[in-house]
């Protein structure tokens, strides 16, 4: 207690660096994932290369990946820029299947009625289709958000601060404090990102609250 006490400006920082390294790339991955998502679901011919091939790049080492990036990027070693592209890769990686098996899930006889009102392919899918993929969307981004936060501290290996940055000093110095901090608070970040999004599903999706109430 007296070692978080003491160092708790440091561990806020970390915490703030370490949402944002794990939370930029959830939005940007999504972004990416709803068009990819989208064609999987719309070309039959689209869904295996797809899904197989976003899924394989989930099982890059994320180590391997924040230290080839540089060279791909041109950037330096220590910048916040190759962590943010790996973890938007893992994101879409995780949420390509979940974006098309959303929109698959949509009984047919709502996109026939979507098309007997008139809506064209565009605005049925931003008006309709989308909101009611919006709970199984929901559930893989909950799932890549604690992936993330799990994923990012591994960047403290090659010298990217974050929370992770506490394993590595507690574990250089065999000293349990930061170690144990460091893992209650990525609990807590996750926590505070699934919350995020449970919120925000519930603000998209208001019929499933009348439902609830009924």
């Amino acid at each position: 207690m007296d070692w978080f006490t003491s160092h708790l400006d440091d561990v806020w920082r970390l915490f703030v660096i370490h949402a944002y390294l794990a939370g930029v790339p959830l939005v940007l991955g999504l972004l990416v994932a709803l068009p990819l998502g989208w064609l999987a679901r719309r070309f039959s011919w689209a869904y295996p290369p797809l899904i197989v091939g976003t899924g394989l790049l989930y099982t890059l080492p994320s180590l391997a990946v924040f230290i080839l990036l540089p060279g791909i990027l041109h950037t330096r070693i220590l910048d916040p820029v190759n962590v943010l592209v790996a973890m938007t890769v893992y994101t879409v990686a995780l949420l390509v299947r979940t974006v098309a098996d959303g929109l698959g899930a949509i009984p047919d006889d709502v996109r026939l009625s979507a098309n007997a009102m008139g809506y064209r392919p565009v605005r049925r899918l931003l008006g309709v289709e989308l909101p009611l993929a919006v709970p199984v969307i929901s559930a893989g981004l909950r799932v890549a958000a604690v992936s993330n936060v799990s994923i990012v501290s591994v960047a403290a290996i090659i010298g990217v601060e974050q929370l992770g940055s506490l394993f590595t000093d507690g574990f250089n110095r065999a000293f349990f404090a930061p170690i144990v901090t460091g893992i209650i608070a990525c609990g807590v970040l996750a926590l505070l990102f699934d919350v995020i999004i449970v919120v925000v599903t519930r603000l998209l999706t208001p019929w499933t609250r009348a439902r609830a109430a009924s």
